[in-house]
């Protein structure tokens, strides 16, 4: 199987403000608060283009399309032929059916797959929407999973521990079930959708040296990328086909990418070093489920250290700096400052982590905030918002849109804060899920604003 890890988002825990998990199902009524204005929607995607050798691309793509992400190598390249079908069924959440209607269109326009919508009892890819008590009850630490060769949970629940659902034994690709969960924010629902749709049509690997990309667990970028419909294109052109072998594939892949990528063939290569399996375990640790604090400690200064190590100057070591700034935070808020201006210097070296600086920006506005300092959190988050909205983090956008209307009221501009306030709901409505959760995350970040805590003092 291959499943998004529930790893925390690299973004959106302030101080104040840790990632809500909703306690309850969001229900129609929820997503139909009258206290809070209409969800806000993304329309047309404005994705960067590519700028990187395809040296690197070709490297990049046998690494994706040949190796599970334990590493196990595969003998085969296996896709889809011909038209590919996908089905949703389930209970889904009213977003979702828009959300996958605009990336099957993505899928055709951009990496030139031949992929549609079907109403009928059978499909390539049946998307079933379950509960995360369903996804959990199968994987614990999985957020949303796609398996080979079964429909339906009763089906993989049957087969699970079978070769008919591994995927270093499938020989085509024909039938696959995706399973993410339905009672969860609108926007991790898409995120789901877009990670293990693309994972069921193409790469099976996820390389933490991929700054631009879903096929990497940091979950930094949470929609597909230029890059990733670059992938996908060049996995589904006509020169490679189902069943071939790695050098078969190893062979073609350059004079693919030299029709796709063009500019390509004239820059040269990075070579970046590949991630060793400690730093993976120890961030996964560090960052994901159902460590101790202390165990999550060890792990962040263990990914630091292998970082160092390894000389790394690019968006891993400023991964490295951010883990450990998200577990110092709580108790040692300076040092987790200190921590995050680290991983910037690092996000800072290349345009391709633009992202990652503005989830680094939120961190930082938070921390002005506190400190009464409106102006820097000012300067913070208005770069920062863009980004976001470019690349449709509606959860970071409307965090950074809190952030920016409590700096405002800090000023002295409470009727811009007000409107920037506004402004951030109907994207929380979407980032976040139901009113509970969109007016807690509210709440939090307007608890890190002195104005407010001199109120509740006096």
């Amino acid at each position: 199987m291959r499943w998004r890890r529930a790893l925390l988002p690299l973004a959106l825990v302030l101080n104040a403000c840790m990632p809500i998990t909703p306690s309850a199902p969001a229900t129609r009524a929820a997503v139909m608060d009258p206290g809070l204005p209409p969800m806000k929607l993304f329309s047309v995607p404005r994705t960067e283009p590519v700028r990187l050798s395809n040296a690197d691309l070709a490297r990049d793509f046998m690494d994706l399309a040949l190796s599970l992400e334990s590493g196990r190598p595969l003998d085969l390249f296996t896709r889809f032929e011909g038209p590919i079908t996908v089905r949703l069924v389930g209970e889904a959440p009213a977003s979702v059916p828009r959300d996958l209607d605009r990336l099957l269109h993505r899928l055709r326009s951009e990496a030139g797959i031949d992929i549609r919508a079907t109403g009928g009892n059978a499909a390539n890819i049946t998307i079933n929407a379950v509960s995360r008590a369903e996804i959990r009850r199968v994987l614990p630490q999985a957020a949303c999973f796609v398996v080979p060769n079964v429909t339906n949970l009763r089906e993989y629940r049957r087969a699970r521990r079978s070769r008919q659902v591994s995927w270093s034994h499938i020989e085509a690709r024909t039938r696959l079930a995706i399973f993410l969960p339905n009672d969860a924010s609108p926007q991790e629902a898409r995120d789901c959708l877009h990670e293990e749709l693309a994972q069921a049509l193409g790469p099976l690997n996820d390389l933490y040296r991929l700054p631009s990309s879903v096929f990497n667990d940091d979950n930094v970028h949470t929609v597909l990328t230029g890059y990733d419909m670059l992938i996908l294109r060049a996995y589904y052109d006509p020169a490679l086909r189902n069943g071939m072998r790695p050098g078969e594939v190893r062979a073609r892949i350059p004079g693919i990418l030299a029709r796709l990528n063009p500019a390509g063939e004239g820059l040269a290569a990075r070579r970046a070093v590949r991630t060793p399996r400690p730093w993976i375990e120890a961030v996964q640790t560090a960052l994901g489920p159902g460590a101790s604090a202390g165990a999550r400690r060890r792990a962040a200064t263990e990914a630091l250290g292998i970082a160092s190590a390894m000389g790394w100057q690019d968006h891993r070591r400023g991964f490295s700096h951010y883990a450990m700034g998200r577990i110092l935070q709580a108790n040692r808020p300076e040092a987790a400052r200190e921590q995050f201006l680290r991983a910037d210097h690092y996000f800072a070296l290349t345009p391709e982590t633009r992202l990652h600086r503005a989830y680094v920006a939120a961190q930082l506005a938070a921390f002005a905030l506190a400190d009464n300092a409106p102006e820097r959190a000012l300067h913070l988050t208005s770069g920062a918002i863009d980004l976001a909205a470019r690349h449709e983090n509606a959860a970071l956008l409307s965090t950074l849109l809190m952030l920016r209307a409590e700096a405002l009221d800090l000023s002295g501009r409470a009727s811009e804060g007000a409107d920037v306030r506004l402004d951030s709901l109907g994207w929380a409505r979407y980032g976040f899920g139901p009113g509970w959760a969109v007016r807690a995350k509210l709440r939090e970040i307007g608890a890190l604003n002195p104005l407010s805590r001199n109120r509740d003092r006096s």
